[in-house]
């Protein structure tokens, strides 16, 4: 069975940069688009970027143009790169596996904090 760890979160201030990681075990994500969600407190998990099987990226609005969802299939690993952070950043950051055939999601990870203030 396919399990997700995601790293990298952290305390960093508004303006600055962080690297996630979402590692894959059990099985290679090669065949799967990979996503981002984050969850603020007190509000639902939302999606934030995903990057499909053959490269192609989208954003939500909030994050265009400051983050980037890259993948390496050969390291089962996906990542998003974080810049220009704001304190609305601030969530717990999921990633996930979408089947491309019927677009259902995998298991979640336990996530990992992201939180940006001064």
């Amino acid at each position: 069975q396919r399990q997700l760890v995601e790293s990298g979160g952290g305390l960093v201030q508004p303006g600055g940069s962080l690297r996630l990681s979402c590692a894959a075990s059990g099985s290679g994500i090669s065949i799967y688009a990979m996503a981002w969600y984050r969850q603020a407190p007190g509000k639902q998990r939302d999606f934030v970027a995903r990057i499909t099987t053959g490269g192609s990226t989208d954003y939500a609005d909030s994050v265009k143009g400051r983050f980037t969802i890259s993948r390496d299939n050969a390291k089962n690993t996906a990542y998003l790169q974080m810049n220009s952070l704001k304190p609305e950043d601030t969530a717990v950051y999921y990633c996930n596996t979408i089947s491309e055939r019927n677009y259902s999601l995998g298991s979640w990870g336990q996530g990992t904090q992201v939180t940006v203030s001064s």
